[in-house]
């Protein structure tokens, strides 16, 4: 079987990747596709509530984005440097990105914010990533929120005003490089009004890595492998997931980082464990899912495995139109854009 990352591309014309967030964050356009027949509805976010009924399920990622970004300089010679965090290791010791990664050797010493923290290359893994152990005064979190930009993705050139906009209402635990970003649409009284209407919600954890824009290389999407990231799921977002599919309720996923989160926990039953590990969970067309049954989502790059994704659970063809819709009636695309609901 041939899965090639050629079909999964679409023409996106540049001014439509939305540069900033919109002051209501409700106030998104909402695009609904209907996956068994690929016919499009549009709607505003705020209307999600009308496609949730009483006793569904909502699932949110409740990972919290770290001002992971650090512009540092070159102890030994003063050269701008720009760090990168992508994952804690043990202690104060990170896997991180470093541009431009050729100064960043093993042994070099790297000074942020007038020697608030320090770091010591100690060595260099996957696709060049560094080790970097830290050292500093005081509380890293608090640190990092000094010296610390928020990790934008690359498609995103103008500056953010205000951090609290690339995290979500109901972001909790610290770990993410990146926002899920579906969630950012949710105001705390769409949720009230959400949760009125007898819909239930989960938390779940799952920290973003940046291998969420890595670019797939290979042309045939079977080779390509996927980042690994962390995941939680507690005994009580189990419980209510469970309890919804088996009272005939529906599992709406907030994004495809909470659909990933309860796929990887499920046993082939379709019953979600609670517990934590890694997961590389590569969705694609031809999968089948054990858990989800509706996604909220943004629009995504061409050519990504969250455009994949997508079109497993809608179909490459509806999602292809449905985006060529999008492109027409000029929506806003990626992060700070508008949503999609797949019913």
């Amino acid at each position: 079987m041939e899965l090639l990352k050629k079909d999964f591309y679409f023409d996106l014309p540049q001014e439509l990747i939305a540069q900033d967030p919109l002051a209501d964050r409700s106030a998104s356009r909402l695009l609904v596709l209907d996956r068994e027949t690929g016919k499009t509805e549009h709607k505003v976010f705020t209307d999600i509530v009308d496609y949730l009924h009483e006793g569904d399920c909502l699932v949110l990622n409740n990972t919290k984005v770290i001002p992971a970004r650090l512009m540092g300089t070159k102890a030994e010679t003063g050269a701008a440097i720009e760090v990168l965090l992508l994952k804690r290791h043990e202690g104060d010791v990170w896997e991180t990105l470093v541009k431009p990664g050729k100064k960043a050797r093993e042994g070099a010493v790297i000074r942020f914010g007038d020697g608030l923290l320090t770091g010591k290359v100690i060595g260099v893994v996957d696709e060049g990533n560094r080790l970097i152990q830290f050292q500093y005064d005081g509380i890293f979190e608090e640190v990092l929120d000094r010296l610390g930009e928020m990790p934008l993705p690359p498609y995103i050139t103008h500056k953010l005003m205000d951090k609290n906009r690339y995290q979500t209402v109901y972001a909790k635990y610290e770990g993410s490089a990146a926002a899920p970003t579906a969630g950012l649409h949710f105001t705390s009284e769409l949720l009230e009004r959400v949760q009125e209407k007898g819909v239930r919600i989960a938390y779940v954890t799952l920290h973003v890595g940046l291998g969420t824009f890595r670019p797939v290389k290979e042309d045939n999407l079977l080779n390509h492998h996927m980042h690994s990231e962390f995941y939680q799921v507690t005994q009580a977002a189990a419980d209510i997931i469970n309890s919804t599919k088996q009272s005939g309720g529906r599992v709406v996923c907030v994004g495809t980082t909470s659909c990933r989160t309860i796929e990887s926990a499920a046993d082939e039953q379709g019953k979600v464990i609670a517990g934590n590990d890694n997961t590389e969970i590569f969705i694609y067309p031809g999968y089948r899912f054990k858990v989800l049954d509706n996604l909220i989502t943004n629009f995504h790059l061409p050519e990504s495995t969250l455009i994949m994704l997508v079109s497993a659970l809608a179909g490459r063809e509806n999602v292809l139109n449905a985006y060529k819709t999008a492109v027409q009636e000029r929506y806003r695309f990626f992060s700070f854009g508008d949503a999609m609901f797949i019913k």
